[in-house]
C-alpha cells in the first residue's frame, strides 16, 4: 500500500511542476473542479479546499453513496454522510471523516476508478475566469463538459457555502442567472461600485440535477 502511495505522489509532484504556469494565473483563473485524483490530508467537516472537491467527485459516481452528488469543495453535513456510507460499504467505522484508516482505502479506490457504478456525475467546470472588468462591471465566464445552467454568487464580503439535502446555500445577497443548459457560461455583473474587491464564484447544475461550484475567487473593479 505504503508502494502505491509513495508512486502516485510522486507522479503527483511532477503533475504539480508541470502546472507551475496555470498557478501563476490564479489571481486571474478561478480553480476548476476536476476528477478526483489523491487525498494528502485528512478531511472532516468544515473542511475546505480543491481536495474536498476531489473527494466528492469520487464518492458522486456511486449515487446509492452520495445520492446528493453535489461538488462544492466544502465538507458539509452531506458530505459527512457519504463517507459514512463508503466506511459502511468498506467495513470501516462509519464515523464520518476521512482519518487514517480511510484515506489509504479512498486513494487506493480512487486511483483505480473502482467506485463509478453510473454514468451520471456532476458537471465539470474548466477555463472559468473574469474579464471585461470596468468600474461598474465585469463578466463571468466559465465552461462545462456537458449541458448545464448557471448562476454566479457575488458579494463585497468573503462568501460561505452550506450544504442541505436539496440544495447548497451560498451566501451573497445577489445571484445573475443564465437559464439556458449550454457547456460555455457567460454572465455579466451590472451596478457594481468603483475600486471594490468582489467575491464570486460560479454555481452550475446539469440535466440530471447534480451540481458544481467553483471555488470562491477576487476580482477588483476600476477606478
Amino acid at each position: 500500500m505504503n508502494k502505491i502511495i509513495n508512486s502516485l505522489k510522486t507522479t503527483k509532484s511532477l503533475i504539480i511542476t508541470l502546472g507551475l504556469t496555470t498557478a501563476v494565473l490564479f489571481a486571474v483563473i478561478m480553480p476548476s473542479i476536476t476528477s478526483a485524483d489523491v487525498l494528502y490530508r485528512q478531511l472532516q467537516l468544515g473542511s475546505r479546499g480543491a481536495d474536498v472537491s476531489s473527494l466528492q467527485t469520487f464518492l458522486a459516481e456511486d449515487p446509492t453513496i452520495y445520492p446528493q452528488g453535489k461538488v462544492t469543495g466544502y465538507f458539509g453535513s452531506l458530505t459527512k454522510s457519504a463517507v459514512s456510507n463508503f466506511q459502511a460499504r468498506n467495513g470501516i467505522a462509519t464515523v464520518g471523516r476521512v482519518g487514517p484508516s480511510t484515506l489509504p482505502v479512498i486513494n487506493e479506490q480512487m486511483a483505480n476508478g473502482s467506485n463509478s457504478s453510473d454514468n451520471i456525475s456532476a458537471p465539470i467546470i474548466t477555463s472559468a475566469g473574469v474579464n471585461n472588468i470596468t468600474r461598474n462591471s465585469a463578466t463571468i465566464n466559465w465552461y462545462t463538459n456537458e449541458n448545464a445552467k448557471g448562476l454566479v454568487y457575488f458579494s463585497t464580503s468573503p462568501l460561505s457555502l452550506g450544504e442541505h439535502p436539496n440544495s447548497v446555500d451560498v451566501s451573497g445577497n445577489t445571484a445573475m442567472v443564465d437559464s439556458n443548459y449550454r457547456t460555455n457560461q457567460s454572465v455579466t455583473l451590472q451596478n457594481l461600485q468603483p475600486n471594490t474587491t468582489y467575491y464570486y464564484l460560479a454555481y452550475v447544475t446539469g440535466i440530471s440535477g447534480r451540481v458544481s461550484i467553483t471555488w470562491p475567487a477576487t476580482f477588483t473593479t476600476s477606478n
